[in-house]
This record gives structure tokens, C-alpha cells and sequence, in this order.
């Protein structure tokens, strides 16, 4: 019996044997595996607090003295929760989280056993550099890096089975002080625009002290059996399905947007949720998403940092829990053609330390000045830096997702709504025009009283844009199911302080020459508006038309990934990044390299796996029926019967064999290009490369000739897991 009918079979027997713990109260185990400032309360002395909270706070450094004294309060916290084991947890530029435990027992020079957890542990910790990507900046020889504690981000305890490890959220350097990870760079993201973003509000409110920019990421995935998935070794190696003909029942009928959740998954999120409570994920929704076997989870906003970190140790936390339910969570961009890709939404604001959101409509002319000022400057930083933007989010899962089936397309475009569209284009109206302290119309706007009812009701929902307002937030919708939020947020929070700073010296010009201070604003307001405008757009992205009109407005339309990533070396990017201290020219230059590596691995894997099926699964399964065919062919003919009789017998031989002939030749060829591939130095040749000539020229002709043999071939010859089983079957 092959592993697929052995995964059917054994469907009903033991996948709902997993006892969930019963439903605590959140509240009651919200954040009990974490160190809060409240816990550092209990454990710490005074000096200690103080010196925790004023980093956590304030950004301050702690003295590597009091951090003894904080890392023995850790260590008690930690042992009293059974814990016995701490590791730096980091996230290096593999996409994944890394980690490495050291036990708090040690032995003294006498022999004695203790428990023991030094603040020098606490600071730092020596990965080697060499062993993760570093684009060139380590070779293997030089092998040294280092981690080092984010005070910002809280400590939590891992609990895997019966062991429990103390993570301390860490950011990763080389020996050289480049950045190696993803929170380095989003950490310096966030103080540029805080320095930028406090500048602008005093305009406004002069006791503004700090911007905190907030996330709320949407996690979308699919579940499906784990058997029924261990049983596809393209989802197994690759993450999504390389091959598989459409059901015929898809996602056509909309039946599961929003409908109940199957018991067992629904067993398995309640699992999950409970895990991320404790780790104090703020999980506030769940529901089934558009696609057969898509779900989607959804976060309350939390400053971006640790939006982000929690968002990396929930995908974590999804996958392990998956495993106890016998089911396999597919993060991939798109693991199943003709439906609905993954997306992790990215909801994106500013809030003050006075307790205002920047982008939502204020009560008053000077508040709605501000938020104006606010949403005008996001949209000349979409507009600006737009290459930027679609060259964080690129991938080799995103760009099979990317414009297909309610994913915005590769044109990074903003969306407004068409109240917002309109105060816009008011404001325009008056180039030319002097604004006055006494303009009723624009200074005196009352914003307030529309665009909450917009937010609540009017405003309507592009999911075809890649950059929409949402109300009181941007929505960067292009950002991939699989990806760590940091790379999108890193650009947008660096490309937004770049144009606030920028903003504050127009201003400042204005004012020196004569115009008072909400005149000034409004002016450049009004410039911003008209410089950027061709980046709005309110209609289908989808449609031929808008991509015509794209091209004519001169939007970029980068629709693979290595084209795309050529914006990260650009003197404009590297001006941009450099000159708000988020990386350097070299940390570019790695960071560019590293990705296209990545995409040339990732094309790679997906083309052995194809080239393993074809070969060692499809053929043989076509071959065996056509060989069946034959003998019942021959059957016909040796009892004499005319050629009517087995006419259509003879069709289907014809069609499998044509299916088969060009499966073969076609992987043939594909092999022989990734040779030539293969031999090209240049990285960006080789990711072009496998790009055009292995992916582009092979995959789809593949993946149709494969599709329709299994559309053919007999049922049970076929050894794949098919769409209908794997989306349907729980």
C-alpha cells in the first residue's frame, strides 16, 4: 500500500486522540512565561529595576555590574518554573530562529556542583558568524560573532515536551560589528524614525518625547493531515506542491471564508493559543480564510520590535504544536496552485508617548493637521522609494503568490479610499493658491466628523492593493505568509524617517523665509501630494488596464525576485540606508548577496524535487496504466474483437504516452540548464538563471504534462496525495 491510501486510511482512527488542556482564563495565563517588569519587581533589588526598566524604557545601557545582579533574579524567576537550561535566541538571515542552550550548572574549582547564570552570560553570547549567511563578510576561517542581549524585547521560557529553556531575545553581529540578523537593523529602523517622527510632531505638540511605531501582523497558513503531507516530498523538501491537478471543488463555491472551523483544527488552534498566551502573544482572532484548508490568526498591535519577535516565535510555536495534532502547518506563499496564497499582513501606525496615533483624524484643525502631515508623508515614502519597498518583501514563495488570487500585485501602489482620495485632490486643487490663517477649507478642515464614519463603514477594503490605509493604519498587504516581518518593517520605518527628515527641512526653509508655521505644513503638504500622486490608485490591480497605466505613470513592475533585489544596491539605497545609520554599504552588499543565494537554493530544491517525482513517481505510476492499457489492448485483440471496441483504450494510450514523452525530455532539459547555471560565478547571473531559463522555461510546461497524466492514470497507481485529499481530508 502506498503512503498515500495508507494516510487515508488511517484519517479516522487516532487524529482526534490529542486532549487539549481545558480553556484557562487568558488573563490568568497571559504572559506567566515571561519576564515582565512587573516579575522583574519580585526578583530584582531596586538598583537592578531601575536599571532594567530605564533600558527597556529608555533606551539605556546597563551596566555589565548591575547585570549580574538582574541575570541572578532571571535565574531565580527561571528555576522556580523548572527551568534549567538559558540560550540567546536570535534570528540570522536563514528565515528561521536559532538558538543554543548552556545549562546554569557549572563546577567550581573544588568540584561543587551549583547553579550559576553571570550577567556576562546575560549580555553576550559567541554563535559562530561563519556557520549562517553573511553574504562574504565571514569567511569560514573567521569564525567569530557574537549575540547580544535586547534588553527591549522580554525574556520568555520555551516549554518543548517536558523541557523548559530561558530565551533571551538577542540581536546578532559579526566580529566585525556588521549585522548578521534581522532585529539589528529593525532596532536602528525604529530609533531613525522615532528621532524623525518627534521632530515633525513638534510642530504640533511640542511634549512629544517619543514615536513608537505598532504592528499588528495578520498570519495566514494552511493546515493539513501531517501523514497525508509527509506522503508529498515536494511539501516535505520545498514547502508547497511542485505538482497537482485542481480538484473540482476548489475555493469556487466560498463556502469556507469564515465558516466553522473543523473540530480538529479548531482543537489544534485553541493548543496553540494557549502556548502563545503564555508567551504573552496578544492572539485576538481566528478564523478559516479564503482557500479549502487556509486559516488565519491575528495579533493585538504591539510596538514593532516586539510584534515582530512574537511573530517569529509564533510560527515556531504553530509548527511544533501541529505536530501533537498529527497535522502539518504550511507556511509557504503558495503550497497550492489555483487558490489562495498565504500573506502575512502588515499593519502598520505610529503612536506618541502622549497617547495619540499619528494616522487617525484628530478633533481639531491643529490634530488634523498632524495626522494629514502624517498620511501624506507615508504615501511620498511608498512613492519615493517604491523599489525599496518591493525588494523587501521579494522572495522565491512570494513571487508565486504575488498577483494571483486576491495577492496585490508586484506594483507597489497605495490605496486611500475615496474620502481620503478626495481631500487629496482638494488640497492639490490649490496649487498656485497662497493658504491663509483664515482658510476655512483646508486649515480648518473637520476631518473628524467623515473619516470615522470612513473608518467604521465608507471606507471600502482593496485587497488588490499592496499599501492600503485601513482606517487608522497602512496595511502592507504584499508582505509574504513565511517571511520575518523585520525586512519589511526595517525599509518602511528607514524610508518614512527619511522622508520626515526631509519634510522637517522644507518646512524649515518656509519658515525662515516668512510663513508661519501651519502655512509652511500645509505647503508642503500640498507639494508632497502633487509629487506623489501617481503611486495612488483606487481600482483592480489585477486588470490589464492598470498595468498599462503603471507602466505609463513609470511605476516600477518588478515581477521576479531577482530583478527586484536589484534595488537594494542602488546608490539611492544605499544613501538611504547609510545615512539613517541602518546599515552600511558592505551590510547592503551582504544582504543583497545573501538573497540572491537564497533564491537560487530555494529554485534549486524545487527543480531536484521536481526532476526526483517525475522520474521516481509520475512515470512509473503512468507507465504501470499504460501498461495495463496495453495488456487489455492485446486482450481485445487476441478475442478477435474490431478496433471500435478499444478505440478509446487507444486515445488514452496515445495521451498518456505523448504526457510521458514530454515529462521526460522536458525534465532532460531542465537538468542540463541548471548545469549551465550552475557554472556562472556572478550571483545575480546565476539567479537570472534559474529565473528564466530553469524556472521559467520548465516549471509550468512540467507541472502540465504531469497534471494531466494525473487527471489519466488509474486512481490507485497514482502515489501522490492529491489536492482534493490533502485540502478536504481532516
Amino acid at each position: 500500500m502506498s503512503l498515500r491510501f495508507e494516510a487515508i486510511g488511517n484519517l479516522t482512527s487516532d487524529a482526534n486522540d490529542v486532549k487539549v488542556a481545558g480553556s484557562a482564563k487568558i488573563t490568568a495565563i497571559f504572559g506567566s512565561n515571561v519576564f515582565t517588569l512587573k516579575t522583574a519587581r519580585e526578583y530584582l533589588s531596586d538598583e537592578a529595576y531601575k536599571s532594567l526598566s530605564n533600558s527597556i524604557k529608555g533606551g539605556k545601557k546597563i551596566d555589565r555590574a548591575v547585570a549580574s545582579h538582574i541575570a541572578n533574579g532571571i535565574r531565580a524567576w527561571a528555576e522556580s518554573k523548572g527551568v534549567t537550561h538559558f540560550t540567546h535566541w536570535f534570528q540570522p538571515l536563514t528565515g528561521t530562529t536559532a538558538e543554543k542552550h548552556d545549562s546554569f550548572f557549572t563546577l567550581k574549582g573544588d568540584g561543587t556542583a551549583i547553579e550559576e547564570f553571570d550577567g556576562a552570560a546575560l549580555i553576550q553570547q559567541e554563535p559562530d558568524a561563519s556557520s549562517f549567511p553573511s553574504g562574504g563578510l565571514r569567511a569560514t576561517f573567521e569564525a567569530r560573532g557574537y549575540t547580544a542581549w535586547d534588553p527591549s524585547s522580554p525574556m520568555f521560557i520555551m516549554e518543548i515536551g517536558q523541557g523548559k529553556t530561558l530565551c533571551i531575545p538577542t540581536i546578532f553581529v559579526s566580529y566585525t560589528g556588521e549585522s548578521l540578523d534581522y532585529k539589528a537593523p529593525l532596532l536602528k529602523a525604529l530609533e531613525a524614525i522615532n528621532k524623525a517622527a518627534v521632530e515633525v510632531c513638534h510642530y504640533f505638540d511640542k511634549n512629544v518625547t517619543k514615536v513608537t511605531p505598532t504592528l499588528g501582523w495578520e498570519q495566514e497558513y494552511f493546515v493539513i493531515d501531517e501523514a497525508l503531507g509527509n506522503a508529498r516530498p515536494d511539501l516535505v523538501q520545498c514547502g508547497r506542491t511542485v505538482f497537482g491537478a485542481s480538484p473540482a471543488k476548489g475555493q469556487q463555491l466560498e463556502d469556507h471564508y469564515f465558516g466553522s472551523i473543523p473540530e480538529r483544527v479548531y482543537a489544534f488552534m485553541r493548543d496553540f493559543e494557549q502556548e502563545s498566551y503564555k508567551l504573552g502573544i496578544p492572539l485576538r482572532t481566528r478564523h478559516n480564510e479564503v482557500a479549502p484548508a487556509q486559516f488565519e490568526c491575528a495579533p493585538i498591535f504591539e510596538e514593532v520590535n516586539i510584534a515582530v519577535d512574537h511573530n517569529t516565535l509564533l510560527m515556531d510555536v504553530m509548527s511544533r504544536v501541529a505536530k501533537r495534532h498529527k497535522l502539518k502547518v504550511l507556511l509557504h506563499e503558495k503550497p497550492f496552485a489555483g487558490i489562495n496564497g498565504s500573506g502575512k499582513h502588515n499593519n502598520w501606525s505610529m503612536a506618541t508617548d502622549t497617547g495619540v496615533n499619528l494616522l487617525a483624524p484628530g478633533k481639531t484643525p491643529k490634530t488634523n493637521l498632524m495626522f494629514l502631515t502624517f498620511f501624506v508623508n507615508t504615501i511620498k515614502a511608498v512613492h519615493d522609494y517604491a523599489d525599496i519597498m518591493r525588494a523587501s518583501i521579494a522572495s522565491a514563495p512570494n513571487d508565486h503568490r504575488l498577483g494571483a488570487n486576491e495577492a496585490p500585485p508586484a506594483i507597489i501602489s497605495v490605496f486611500v479610499g475615496q474620502y481620503l482620495a478626495k481631500v487629496l485632490s482638494d488640497i492639490e486643487a490649490r496649487v498656485g493658491d497662497k493658504f491663509d490663517e483664515q482658510d476655512e477649507a483646508i486649515l480648518k478642515l473637520d476631518l473628524h466628523r467623515s473619516i470615522p464614519e470612513l473608518m467604521l463603514d465608507n471606507t471600502d477594503r482593496n485587497r488588490t492593493s499592496p499599501f492600503a490605509f485601513t482606517g487608522n493604519k497602512f496595511e502592507f498587504r504584499a508582505v509574504g505568509s513565511s517571511a520575518n516581518c523585520a525586512n519589511a518593517m526595517t525599509t518602511l520605518n528607514t524610508i518614512m524617517a527619511a522622508t520626515l527628515k526631509q519634510f522637517k527641512k522644507d518646512v524649515d526653509a518656509l519658515i525662515e523665509k516668512g510663513d508661519k508655521k501651519e502655512i509652511a505644513v500645509m505647503h508642503v503638504i500640498q507639494k508632497y501630494i502633487v509629487e506623489s500622486k501617481k503611486v495612488l490608485f483606487e481600482g483592480d490591480g489585477y486588470s490589464d488596464e492598470w498595468h498599462n497605466e503603471a507602466e505609463r505613470r513609470g511605476l516600477p513592475n518588478m515581477k521576479t525576485t531577482p530583478v527586484a533585489l536589484d534595488a537594494m544596491v542602488t546608490d539611492k539605497a544605499k544613501h538611504l540606508f547609510e545615512s539613517n545609520n541602518v546599515y552600511t554599504h558592505s551590510e547592503l552588499e551582504a544582504r543583497h548577496e545573501i538573497e540572491l543565494e537564497n533564491y537560487i537554493k530555494k529554485v534549486q530544491i524545487e527543480a531536484r524535487v521536481m526532476g526526483d517525482l517525475a522520474i521516481n513517481h509520475i512515470l512509473p505510476a503512468a507507465i504501470k496504466y499504460q501498461n495495463e492499457l496495453l495488456a487489455n489492448v492485446n486482450g481485445l485483440k487476441a478475442a478477435g474483437l474490431p478496433e471500435s471496441a478499444y478505440a478509446s483504450q487507444l486515445t488514452i494510450l496515445k495521451q498518456i504516452s505523448e504526457h510521458i514523452q514530454q515529462v521526460y525530455s522536458k525534465v532532460d532539459g531542465m537538468v542540463e540548464a541548471r548545469k549551465v547555471a550552475n557554472k556562472l560565478e556572478d550571483t545575480r547571473a546565476k539567479a537570472i538563471a534559474y529565473c528564466d531559463d530553469v524556472k521559467g522555461k520548465y516549471f509550468d510546461d512540467i507541472r502540465y504534462h504531469v497534471d494531466k497524466l494525473e487527471l489519466l492514470v488509474d486512481d490507485p497507481n497514482w502515489t501522490l496525495p492529491k489536492y482534493r485529499e490533502m485540502l478536504f481530508l481532516r
